[in-house]
């Protein structure tokens, strides 16, 4: 596959590189923060070859590419001349409702490690395993490495989440990475072994007992190793200190003042009041995920099961990512996202049903490489390019996996370890360094039952093959009617190509008044840029609307507020009812005067009924001439 150009392609239907504010990738996705949302282009996305589908979740516009998502990444990168870090917006404050600001948040900061996450508890599922098996011992050193090399991660979880989350939160990585450091320091987990100074607490659920103090206040030392809200939370609040220091500090002290009087702040605030209090709630969220839990794990799991490729769908899958490295950090095992552990199974069970009774060729073979990386855990290919566009087989998959998800709750089976994907996260069901457990058993029998229920459910109730409804006879077009399939709309002026994001007035920035691109044009003269007939023409000449013969709707509006000229430096060559040929000369402006008088001449020219149309191409070249091709509206 041509990566470049898949990636010139993506770019300009998001709305140019110009409306991109991040970009990040996940297993299978493309994850923009874009500027503006209205301006891309989805319809055009989706029928691109290299492109899955498109979703808009949780703040992010995202473009599901599938298993070669890093490529086209890299590619977007290279041709987009885009930063890993993005363009330098504010991404720690997303748009949105309060919900979709915390999925845009999680994502942003548990996506960088996930690949990282998932090998690392590849590595720690496999070194249980072995010593399930009895082929390792767990005094031997060659186990202790393998756990070393699988657990590296998970223990010093904080420092990792300190630089993502600082990436997220607009702070220093390398000050969040030593605020981590700082929770996870060996010296301060060892103080915890010596007799208490005091007790504070005593008597409630909030018992802590003090080792040391710092300027007399009293420190509560808690187990900082693989968790995740106190450290989020402190990083969140160095970020604020940060941006207050930047606003005080003098230019030429930054460098080292700033990080300096971070982490004197941030660091004894963490220890004394930010960890503790945040430890707190991340033992009360746990306690309360378990309480929920425990009122009918069956239940929980058929709801869980069955609805888990919906999560995945709207991105809000990354809600539950911290609940249960939390479960794994405060409980020593999580129950939660082990139910939805059938569901990658049932999508594979439905997908290679469809392999094997639909008659379409595209199809079936979009259906090897699913399956395939389905078993992995990756079933974003199944989904949007085989299950979901079906209906039916989605729907018989999310049944196998709520009864598949319905076992794994009601036998009570446990995740140990936050590892792999598909076949690769069987080990997380096997307790490190114990013996494996009866209900181990049980998960492989339920992910066994999820493959075949959802094999003989689309097996028995079908589908509606692509290629079934080729023999329909089709619709027929009446005489009269002309199937157009492309109109062009040439440049109107000389000038400067602007993209329409770029444009100083709301209005037509925002996509409002329509799709196309501006101009700021070099000549004081604007040209038809269509055949046919002036439907509005404004008494002062700055702007004139044309209808062409196919019923393209063109405004151009020479110049920003220029309406306050009041007709001054206008000349109007056409009048409203007057039908124009291509390159007609419609008005003169005089661009000096225009210009002395304060006035900004960027030039829109915009389609007001887009909505009408398949696709609205615009040209990415930097400077046109009259007659240029500058829109292609396919219909």
């Amino acid at each position: 596959m041509n990566y470049e150009q898949l990636a010139k392609d993506i770019l300009k239907n998001v709305g140019g590189k110009e409306n991109v504010a991040s970009v990040f990738h996940c297993v299978t996705r493309l994850r923009f923060k874009l500027k503006n949302e209205k301006i891309a282009n989805s319809e055009a996305l989706e029928k691109m070859e290299g492109v899955i589908s498109v979703i808009k979740s949780g703040g992010q516009y995202q473009v599901v590419i599938g298993n070669h998502v890093p490529d086209v990444y890299k590619a977007v990168l290279e041709v987009g001349g885009i930063s890993a870090e993005g363009s330098g917006e504010d991404e720690g404050t997303s748009s949105g409702n309060i919900f979709n600001r915390f999925i845009d948040m999680i994502s942003g900061i548990f996506t960088p490690i996930l690949g990282l996450l998932a090998a690392t508890g590849m590595i720690k599922g496999f070194a249980a395993m072995f010593v399930a098996f009895g082929w390792l011992s767990a005094t031997s050193g060659t186990y202790q490495i393998l756990y070393a090399a699988g657990d590296c991660l998970f223990f010093f979880l904080p420092i990792f989440l300190g630089f993502t989350a600082a990436k997220k939160f607009k702070g220093t990585p390398f000050i969040g990475m030593a605020i981590g450091a700082a929770l996870v320091y060996p010296a301060l987990a060892g103080l915890k072994a010596a007799d208490p100074l005091y007790t504070l607490f005593e008597g409630t659920i909030f018992q802590s007992p003090v080792h040391i103090t710092f300027l007399g206040l009293p420190v509560i030392l808690m187990t900082y190793s693989s968790s995740v809200i106190p450290i989020i939370a402190a990083v969140w609040f160095a970020s604020k200190v940060e941006r207050w220091l930047r606003g005080i500090i003098p230019d030429v002290v930054k460098t080292f003042l700033i990080p300096f009087f971070t982490l004197l702040i941030v660091i004894p605030l963490t220890f004394l009041l930010i960890g503790p209090i945040a430890t707190w709630a991340g033992q009360l969220l746990g306690a309360g995920v378990m309480w929920v839990y425990n009122l009918s794990p069956m239940i929980a799991g058929v709801f869980l099961g069955a609805f888990w490729q919906v999560f995945v769908i709207f991105g809000l899958h990354w809600g539950l990512i911290p609940i249960a490295i939390n479960n794994l950090t405060t409980l020593g095992y999580d129950p939660v996202l082990t139910m939805t552990f059938a569901a990658s199974f049932a999508q594979i069970g439905a997908v290679l049903a469809v392999m094997i009774k639909t008659k379409n060729k595209k199809l079936k073979s979009l259906s090897v490489p699913a399956f395939i990386s389905g078993i992995f855990g990756v079933t974003e290919p199944a989904i949007y390019g085989v299950t979901l566009p079906l209906k039916k087989p989605f729907i018989m998959s999310c049944i196998a996996a709520g009864v598949g998800g319905g076992i794994i709750g009601f036998i009570g089976v446990k995740k140990y370890i936050m590892g792999g994907l598909g076949v690769f996260g069987i080990p997380n069901f096997i307790k490190p360094g114990a013996a494996i457990e009866p209900a181990f058993w049980w998960i492989l029998a339920a992910i066994g039952i999820a493959f075949v229920l959802a094999f003989i459910l689309v097996m028995v109730t079908g589908f509606k093959d692509k290629e079934e409804t080729s023999s329909e006879p089709a619709p027929q077009i009446p005489a009269t009617e002309t199937l157009i399939e492309r109109e062009v709309i040439t440049s109107p002026v000389i000038g400067e190509v602007i993209s329409l994001i770029n444009v100083k007035d709301e209005a037509f920035s925002s996509g409002a008044l329509g799709r196309g691109i501006a101009v700021r044009p070099t000549e004081g003269k604007l040209y038809a840029p269509v055949s046919g007939t002036v439907t509005m023409i404004f008494p002062t000449g700055h702007a004139v609307g044309i209808t062409t013969d196919d019923g393209a709707e063109i405004l151009i509006h020479v110049g920003m507020d220029t309406v306050q000229l009041d007709g001054q430096f206008f000349t109007v060559h056409v009048s409203q009812g007057e039908k124009v040929e291509t390159g007609q000369l419609l008005i003169d402006f005089n661009i000096e005067e225009i210009t002395n008088a304060g006035y900004d001449l960027t030039t829109p020219i915009v389609v007001t009924n887009a909505d009408r149309y398949l696709d609205v191409l615009i040209i990415d070249d930097s400077s046109v001439k009259v007659g240029d091709r500058l829109i292609t509206l396919v219909i």
